[in-house]
């Protein structure tokens, strides 16, 4: 109780006051609420027509809802809401509002692979199959190709790993893993490892690349196994939470299952309905139940509010301010393109200091990149367009414009709104 109270007591004294908000205890189950980042705080007219671009954009795509974050020089400048989080309830999207991040999640757990190498508890260079490896599983002990043994977790970071998308993405789909293995659905990560082991690797370990879902999600099972904690326990512990990031989970496959302030989940029209993952029979949406967001995990199954994004992405930008939570040589092996790994996590980095994440999957578009000059943004948006991935240039070339319509920055960090507070209070 005492120590309930002195919590408290630092919350009245450290953090601003919103007009009439409450404070709470810090609790393990958080989200926000009565303090937090809302819509009003970036009431501006300095940003009018840059929203105006935003607008424009989401009507031009048939965007139900959008997040949008920006920060300059370590400080969250702006953070506001686009259209509607829940069509049926007409309910407006505010910067609290949970998105899924699809493959933004890849740089959480890049993130977390480097933290367990800073630790000692592992090594890029280490094995992941075989006898002694991270993952020496009677499960994974008889690969159709030995050359399973010589993947090493940096070849997985670095989708290096030997497997393509040739005959298809093993992590989206179920029925053919299940038909093949004569197994029920759902399918779990493991058999579908299992099942990528029973057939050839498409290249040798290190010496090509192709972008892998099933990697990344394999590199969930070693930061288990590394950190003795379950993945989204070891993110939270070590990574998140150090960084004051209470909202980001991973999420759910279906509706019902929601998170707490998550969005909906929109496709384009006439998008083509799938086998539910669950083996129903019942054919859905592959936001409702048709992608097995669950299982995808560490490749893609974070669900996060764009000023969390923001936070997470400023403590491995590499620069002084707010300090980062890896050590210069991580950042420097995770984006230098000549050392033969970088891109790693990011989807691409630049030598001239320009970086990004995307990421996109039914329903679900999202977008964070980091600036030379100190600029960073992220956008979250909760529906799908006819072009799929490719929308992420075109998100890309609004927030070029949306920084260019902006002459006056305000000077308020908006972070300093924004605590976690028990689920319920």
């Amino acid at each position: 109780m005492r120590n309930l109270v002195i919590i408290l007591l630092i919350l009245l004294l450290f953090v601003p006051e919103v007009g009439t908000e409450q404070y709470a205890v810090i609790g393990r189950n958080t989200i926000p609420a009565r303090l937090r980042i809302d819509n009003s705080l970036s009431e501006n007219e300095a940003f009018n027509s840059a929203e105006k671009g935003v607008d424009w954009f989401m009507k031009h795509w048939d965007i139900k809802g959008a997040s949008v974050a920006v920060a300059r020089d370590g400080k969250l400048l702006y953070a506001r809401g686009f259209g509607y989080a829940s069509l049926p309830d007409s309910l407006p999207v505010e910067p609290y509002h949970r998105f899924r991040v699809a493959s933004v999640s890849k740089l959480v757990t890049a993130v977390a692979v480097m933290k367990l190498q800073e630790e000692g508890l592992l090594s890029i260079n280490d094995k992941v199959f075989g006898p002694g490896a991270i993952l020496d599983d009677t499960l994974f002990a008889h690969p159709k190709d030995r050359r399973v043994f010589d993947i090493t977790v940096g070849h997985l970071l670095a989708h290096e790993g030997g497997w393509s998308q040739r005959y298809g993405d093993q992590m989206f789909m179920p029925e053919v893993v299940a038909r093949t293995l004569e197994v029920s659905l759902p399918v779990d990560l493991k058999t579908i490892i299992r099942f990528a082991l029973s057939k050839n690797l498409h290249f040798t370990p290190g010496t090509g690349q192709s972008y892998s879902n099933l990697g990344y999600s394999i590199l969930g099972l070693v930061v288990e196994k590394a950190s003795g904690m379950d993945y989204e326990t070891y993110c939270r512990i070590k990574i998140l939470e150090p960084l004051g990031i209470y909202d980001m989970a991973l999420g759910n496959n279906l509706p019902e299952d929601a998170l707490p302030l998550e969005v909906s989940y929109y496709e384009v029209d006439n998008a083509p309905l799938k086998p539910s993952v669950y083996g129903t029979g019942e054919m859905v949406p592959a936001s409702r139940g048709g992608n097995d967001i669950e299982t995808l995990g560490a490749a893609g199954g974070w669900v996060a509010t764009a000023p969390d994004l923001m936070r997470l992405l400023m403590a491995v930008d590499g620069f002084d301010y707010p300090k980062d939570i890896l050590a210069p040589e991580s950042i420097e092996f995770m984006t230098d393109v000549y050392n033969g790994y970088a891109p790693v996590g990011w989807r691409a980095t630049l030598p001239n200091g320009t970086w990004w994440r995307t990421g996109s999957f039914s329903g679900t578009t999202a977008m964070m990149k980091r600036l030379p000059d100190g600029t960073a943004w992220v956008v979250l948006m909760n529906s799908s367009a006819w072009n799929g991935p490719e929308l992420s240039s075109d998100i890309d070339q609004m927030m070029s414009k949306f920084l260019h319509r902006v002459n006056n920055w305000p000077e308020t960090d908006l972070f300093a709104y924004s605590a976690p507070v028990a689920i319920g209070f």
